[in-house]
């Protein structure tokens, strides 16, 4: 018995090491990825260049200046950015989330001539790098007058997401059939089995979805690029990189902004990371 206890005893202690191992690799990684956003933190609280490119450097500013905020604030029409920015996101957001949860439906509950083929066709798109199609869509939106507006940033998102479609079809092929056949019996006809039975209990993928939508049109910055001219109508990823090459030489007013425009995505982030990775985990458990 004595012989057994030991060789437990030894067992739980390489796995409490290589637990303790894993966490501290763990958290050696997360304070590398981090110590660029301190040193912008840092930086953003600065009063000038001389203490920014001070050697050795100087993480904690001897005298925190606030007032680069607010200075970086004034310099540019941010308020106008961020209306552009919320318009494009949550838009786009509502546009993605029906048409993404419609097609999803229909691909994993409904029974039709070559669904199978076109599901192929619709994951093969995902191979399709953005860049390739952006000539196409330019001359498209171009002709129809849609240059120089928002529409060419959020309307496409009515028109599904392949990797979102795929992600919800994962999450209803794991919801049982039974509920869609007891609706039936109740009178409710497909549309109503939809929004009435499936839709309240996609709740976590749906969530995942809007987040991910989220983040990659708050941070979009190629699309902008391409579609936008008018300052009138910069989003805040585009204002920030007219701001850096007009204030270039402002390096504590620059990290401010910086600091602003990136601080939403990372406060949902870090609220909404367990929603995030429990909606694609329970969508990939069925396939």
């Amino acid at each position: 018995m004595q012989g057994i206890g030991t060789v437990m005893a030894n067992f739980k202690f390489r796995k409490l090491m290589r637990k303790n191992l894993v966490y501290f690799l763990l958290i050696a990684g997360s304070i590398v990825f981090l110590i660029p956003f301190l040193w912008m933190l840092s930086t953003s609280l600065k009063g000038g260049q001389s203490e920014i490119f001070s050697f050795p450097p100087q993480w904690i500013p001897k005298k925190l200046y606030w007032q680069n905020y607010t200075e970086a604030l004034a310099i540019y029409p941010w308020l106008t950015f961020l209306k552009n920015s919320c318009i494009i996101t949550f838009v786009g957001l509502t546009g993605t989330i029906l048409s993404s949860s419609i097609v999803a439906f229909g691909f994993a509950r409904l029974q039709f001539p070559g669904r199978d083929i076109l599901f192929l066709v619709l994951l093969s798109t995902l191979m399709i790098p953005y860049h390739t199609t952006l000539i196409p869509m330019y001359i498209l939106f171009t002709r129809l007058g849609w240059v120089n507006t928002l529409k060419p940033l959020y309307v496409p998102n009515f028109f599904g997401s392949a990797f979102f479609i795929f992600l919800l079809r994962q999450f209803y092929l794991g919801i049982p059939l039974e509920l869609d056949d007891a609706a039936r019996i109740d009178g409710c006809n497909t549309f109503q089995i939809f929004y009435k039975i499936l839709l309240p209990l996609t709740k976590p993928a749906l969530v995942t979805v809007g987040i991910l939508q989220f983040m990659a049109a708050w941070n979009d910055f190629l699309g902008p690029l391409i579609y936008l001219q008018s300052q009138s109508k910069y989003t805040l990823a585009l204002g920030l990189n007219a701001f850096r090459g007009a204030y270039f030489t402002y390096w504590h007013y620059l990290m401010a902004a910086s600091l602003l425009v990136c601080l939403p995505a990372i406060i949902l982030f870090f609220i909404a990371q367990k929603q995030i990775l429990g909606g694609i985990t329970i969508s990939g458990l069925k396939v």
